[in-house]
């Protein structure tokens, strides 16, 4: 469970199965959790809300909009704002070249839950 009650994740995932089990592992580990199922939806929840610990993101998204290219100007406006990389293609997020490719943690799919809450404690300590 989080030490943390206030820990605020968000998810962004646009499989509706794997979004629905990440939020409510996540939320079952004490985070508070936002999801989106697309860039679009994203960056509606950056903008609006104040507070994020964490964003868990898919790099393959619907609508041309790469989990890098919600990370980027996130961490921008937001520089403790932690990030996790999740998918079944990973080598393409460090093909990306961006930095926070170089430096946030990726998980492939599938991954075990175990292992995203163990990644999620180390970054939020």
């Amino acid at each position: 469970m989080s030490e943390d009650a206030q820990d605020v994740v968000l998810v962004v995932e646009d499989d509706d199965t794997i979004r629905m089990v990440l939020r409510d592992y996540l939320a079952g580990e004490g985070y508070h959790v936002l999801v989106a199922e697309d860039g679009e939806q994203a960056f509606e929840i950056l903008a609006s809300k104040p507070h994020l610990d964490l964003i868990v993101t898919d790099f393959r998204l619907p609508g041309g909009i790469s989990g890098v290219q919600i990370a980027e100007p996130a961490l921008k406006l937001r520089p403790d704002l932690k990030v996790i990389f999740i998918s079944g293609y990973p080598a393409e997020i460090r093909e990306s070249g961006s930095p926070i490719a170089f430096k946030a943690p990726i998980l492939a799919k599938p991954f075990d839950l175990d292992t995203l809450r163990d990644q999620i404690q180390a970054l939020l300590r």
